[in-house]
């Protein structure tokens, strides 16, 4: 062993002693055919190469980031800067090796990262030109060419890195003999085919099957790995996409590997010959990029495709500033296994485009999120997320990438109506009000906040929409169920609208609105007396979210889009992990959502529900419990429900998002109220029933 190890050690010496010399000779000779064999050339080069390291530091190679359903194999899309997915040498075919071992380095496997031989025959070939013919470069140096050009971080070290200079060469040879030592030949293979250019943004051989031929390294027939080897030498002058010309360049650059194919036996020449009868078949592969290029037939995943990238923007884990998380994004070839549902998105829309078409101006966004972990499921509107042009003038219609659902940008969402007393009976459970305070509601509340124009006397004067149904004595039960304004008001003016401000916020409510924005502030919310009608602006997935926070039992969870998240190495990020702490007592989530129970036209554990604004909803969930909220915002502008379970929480509002003043009707309110529970059966579908808890006596009743 001794003595082996003596030996590997002096033909290593001798390789570097070699190729320190001779790479001075020659480099000085490909870069400058006419430059004599001087001392000088000598010198520069033994001087360049016996300063370069023997470690080349091989960062990780900028890959795809893939974003795929809660399945973990139902692929969203993909972010990339560069297309790059690597793959093992395991599922790289023999055929394809091969061919690029004949195409660009023969002596691949005989050699030991520099080739002598191959340094004099280009020697040779260049002289003769009088130019630079012929390179030497082995696919071992090449690949440390292109590890040393994704590795540069900043524009002088990509320019050394790509620079026709003799240090570059000699950095080359001497990185190449130093990984030779490391890794095996196989090990250099798998490295090269992954990270070498084949055009159209394709890094590595598995890009470069799915674009060309729109198939896998795997399935990769012998004419095919002979042309895709032969675009490396140049993928421009190559591209057998790029018209006639390109064409035959490619088709006579195949039939050069193929011939050096069968110089290296590597192949029959029967092999060789029907090789080169068979046609280019190109057939290429799209590898999409972004929430534009979710799966053609279903662009309506591009909404909670667009509210990930807002998600993933906001989260420190993956840089300092939204620029290098987008960065992260696109090179840290992350799998991204999402909460996304096909199956639950699939009801949504269908739901959704039940009530209005694609072509319509009114909308009908709905989201679905999870108590207990705020995983959002679903994310559906009557849109197609995409860039492409719309027919007849219209904005924003059927196609938009207008996020309509969680916000963002111009949209801050919608006015939800009686949606919002929901935060108003929190707020008065947490005050030490009971279920069952009552107060003999008008059909016109006179209150104490005043107005800048119109109400009673200078003050707000809310009123009810349906006087004989909804005035008279009311509880929260009773009040919520039949959604009378008027109790609701009083309640609110009875703790202060500023708590019932504050609890919105605690539930996750944002306030986008400008108007809002100003109106939420502390010192000013005090004087926010038709806030629990539902006048500020709210979106979906926030409505829904907050009202999960209430099946929780008081646990808010900020919403979530992932299941996991796993970088390039395999090490999990903890920002998949739910987020979640406690804002509500156990006891005043449960309290209301007993009181939520009465207007789908069910019963709580006391009893005391006595009508509801979408009994539909309670017959559609038979014996399953269920809890939700109608809202109707001033002259039916706007109509919305959010119903939940312990399990699923899913809101709805039917509007019309380019003109807010573009009233729904009132007419359109149950099938909104339908819409969200089919959407909530499906996402239910396999499910145990859970029941809700008991709220205290205390908390009903009173001490």
């Amino acid at each position: 062993m001794r003595v082996r190890r003596q030996h590997t050690l002096l033909a290593d010496l001798a390789s570097l002693l070699l190729c320190g010399v001779l790479a001075g000779v020659v480099v000085a000779l490909l870069a400058f055919p006419g430059f004599g064999l001087t001392g000088l050339a000598l010198k520069s080069g033994s001087d360049v190469f016996g300063k370069t390291p023997d470690k080349l530091s091989i960062p990780e190679p900028p890959q795809n980031s893939s974003l795929y359903a809660n399945d973990g194999k139902t692929l969203l899309t993909q972010f990339y800067a560069d297309d790059r997915m690597p793959t093992d040498i395991a599922h790289i075919p023999t055929v394809m090796q091969h061919a690029i071992v004949a195409a660009e380095d023969t002596r691949f496997y005989q050699h030991h990262g520099v080739d002598p031989r191959g340094i004099v025959r280009s020697l040779l070939a260049n002289r003769q030109a009088g130019r630079v013919s012929e390179g030497a470069s082995t696919l071992t140096m090449q690949y440390v060419r292109n590890v040393l050009m994704y590795s540069a971080q900043t524009p002088e070290q990509l320019q050394q890195a790509t620079e026709q200079t003799m240090g570059r060469k000699l950095r080359e040879m001497r990185y190449a003999l130093a990984l030779e030592r490391k890794y095996t030949k196989s090990q250099i293979m798998e490295r090269y085919l992954n990270i070498i250019y084949f055009g159209h943004q394709a890094y590595g051989i598995k890009a470069a099957a799915r674009i060309y031929f729109d198939t896998t390294p795997e399935k990769l027939t012998l004419p095919q790995a002979a042309l895709l080897a032969g675009v490396v030498k140049s993928p421009d002058a190559f591209d057998p996409e790029s018209g006639v010309d390109g064409r035959k360049a490619a088709l006579a650059r195949r039939t050069y590997v193929l011939d050096s194919m069968r110089k290296l036996h590597y192949l029959t020449p029967a092999q060789d010959a029907a090789a080169k009868k068979a046609p280019i078949g190109l057939k290429s592969g799209s590898v999409p990029n972004g929430c534009t290029e979710v799966p053609s037939n279903h662009p309506d995943w591009g909404f909670f495709c667009d509210w990930f990238v807002q998600w993933w923007d906001q989260q420190p884990a993956f840089g300092a500033n939204t620029a290098e998380r987008e960065m992260k994004l696109r090179t840290g070839g992350y799998k991204i296994v999402t909460s996304f549902s096909p199956r639950v998105q699939r009801s949504a829309e269908r739901a959704s485009t039940a009530v209005y078409s694609k072509d319509n101006s009114k909308a009908l966004p709905i989201a679905a999120v999870q108590p207990g972990t705020g995983r959002v499921v679903a994310m559906a509107v009557n849109r197609n997320y995409s860039l492409a042009s719309n027919p007849n003038g219209w904005a924003n219609r059927p196609n938009t990438v207008d996020q309509l659902i969680a916000g963002g940008g111009d949209i801050v969402g919608y006015q939800t109506g009686s949606t919002m007393k929901m935060f108003t009976m929190l707020a008065a459970l947490e005050s030490g009000y009971s279920l069952d305070t009552g107060f003999n509601a008008p059909g016109r509340l006179a209150t104490g906040y005043p107005v800048s124009s119109g109400g009673c006397g200078g003050y707000y004067c809310p009123v009810n929409d349906n006087p004989p149904w909804m005035d008279g004595y009311r509880t929260m039960w009773t009040g919520y169920g039949r959604s009378v304004n008027t109790y609701f008001v009083w309640l609110e003016q009875k703790i202060g609208a500023e708590k019932a401000v504050n609890m919105a916020k605690r539930l996750g409510i944002q306030f986008r609105a400008s108007t809002d924005e100003a109106l939420s502030k502390p010192g000013r919310a005090h004087g926010w007396g038709a806030f629990t009608l539902g006048v500020a602006d709210v979106t979906p997935l926030e409505l829904a979210n907050a009202y999960a926070t209430v099946a929780a039992q008081g646990m808010y969870c900020k919403p979530l889009p992932a299941t996991s998240i796993t970088d390039a190495t395999g090490k999990a990020s903890p920002a998949a992990k739910p987020s979640c702490h406690r804002v509500l007592r156990a006891d005043v989530a449960r309290a209301a959502t007993d009181a939520a129970r009465c207007p789908v036209g069910t019963q709580g554990f006391y009893h005391k529900c006595d009508g509801g604004t979408a009994n539909e909803v309670g017959a559609m969930f038979g014996s399953r419990p269920v809890a939700g909220k109608t809202g109707s915002s001033e002259t039916n502008a706007t109509e919305s429900f959010v119903g939940f379970t312990p399990q699923i929480a899913v809101a709805g509002t039917a509007c019309t998002p380019d003109n807010p003043w573009d009233s729904v009707g009132a007419g359109i309110s149950s099938s909104v109220d339908i819409a969200v529970a089919k959407t909530m059966l499906s996402a239910l579908r396999g499910q145990p029933i859970k029941h809700f808890h008991r709220p205290s006596a205390t908390i009903a009743y009173g001490s």
